[in-house]
């Protein structure tokens, strides 16, 4: 028996259900799953958002109904998709996006009270979080935000008590067992630790987005200077 279920959401949608957790192996089918819809390219389906452990399937209502669409699915995947099928869940070889981030001081100002918490120093926790492969989970809460799974356990942090109504663009945050960059000023509680000046999100770009949704990211230590020098370039 396959080891995911596909459930109606809505007379346009339908979900792709391969579990119920925050983790890397899950995730991984979950974008399998996705580039295994997208190589089927059903004629039916226009839209597919993968999340921590679902797939959201929008389809066309008038070209198929739930139960049709539901079935292109499930022979798109196959019984054979299971937990554990390294051969469909491997991702394909794919070069790190590279996230240059200017580390404490007023690009992160939470960095203290993350070390504080982790019981290491401020080093140590900018070396721990530069030094993890990271993988975006999902793109989600404003357009561009990657929700990155990969971070050291030593640096997982509860969310602030109190969220800032003001967060900068490119801040660079942990909350929880994730790490997250802010695309753009928006509200947010997570802990900031730095800010890169790559920008997240261009809707003048193509894409507009500068990571998707399986995406490799590594970060890069830089100092005030370089930022300020990649910041004008509009990195």
């Amino acid at each position: 028996m396959a080891d995911y279920a596909v459930e109606i959401l809505a007379e346009d949608a339908l979900l792709v259900r391969f579990g119920d957790g925050i983790d890397i192996a899950t995730n991984a089918r979950v974008h399998a799953g996705a580039r295994m819809l997208r190589d089927a390219d059903l004629p039916c389906i226009t839209d597919i958002a993968p999340a921590y452990a679902t797939l959201l399937v929008r389809f066309d209502p008038l070209a198929g109904n739930s139960d049709l669409v539901r079935e292109a699915i499930i022979k798109a995947l196959g019984s054979g998709f299971r937990r554990g099928d390294e051969q469909k869940t491997r991702k394909p070889s794919s070069p790190h996006v590279e996230i240059p981030v200017c580390y404490g001081s007023e690009y992160g100002p939470d960095l203290d009270a993350v070390a504080g918490h982790a019981g290491l120093s401020r080093d140590e926790v900018v070396a721990r979080h530069a030094a993890a492969e990271y993988t975006v989970a999902m793109l989600g809460f404003a357009p561009g935000f990657p929700y990155l799974l990969g971070l050291d356990p030593a640096l997982q942090a509860p969310r602030r008590a109190t969220p800032r109504t003001r967060v900068p663009a490119g801040s660079v945050a942990i909350g929880g067992a994730q790490t997250g960059i802010y695309p753009r000023e928006l509200p947010g509680g997570w802990h900031l630790i730095g800010r890169t000046p790559r920008v997240l999100f261009d809707p003048a770009r193509e894409p507009p987005c500068l990571l998707a949704p399986g995406d490799r990211v590594r970060f890069r230590t830089i100092e005030a200077d370089e930022f300020a020098r990649l910041a004008e370039r509009g990195a």
